[in-house]
């Protein structure tokens, strides 16, 4: 069964740095695209980032482009999110997500409990 958790979170003043990892088990982690979404205080989920199977090519929301870089280990089975520059609008629970493409469409399909990432001065 898939499995994917979440660590990393905690509280950080604006302008600091965050590492999040997700450990993934379950499934070929090295076969399949992989997200970042997240889910602000009161709001739904926003997607944040994804990366592709091999680890070459990634892709960012506007509102954290420039500021957060996706990376993963494949050798570990293990999904990265650095985050800098934090504001106090990045504050949300982060969850990855394994990004499925089935009968057409495409999924991502999120198994974890997330982890609290808070921005506060």
């Amino acid at each position: 069964q898939v499995q994917l958790v979440e660590s990393g979170g905690g509280l950080v003043q604006p302008g600091g740095s965050l590492r999040l990892s997700c450990a993934a088990s379950g499934f070929t982690f090295s076969s399949y695209a992989m997200s970042w979404v997240r889910q602000a205080p009161g709001k739904g989920l926003e997607w944040v980032s994804d990366i592709n199977d091999g680890g070459g090519s990634t892709y960012y929301a506007d509102s954290v482009k420039g500021r957060f870089t996706i990376s993963r280990d494949n050798a570990r089975n293990t999904l990265y999110l650095q985050m800098n520059s934090l504001k106090p609008e990045d504050t949300a629970v982060y969850y990855c997500a394994k990004d499925v493409t089935l009968r057409g469409y495409r999924y991502l399909e999120v198994w974890g409990q997330g982890t609290l990432v808070t921005v506060s001065s």
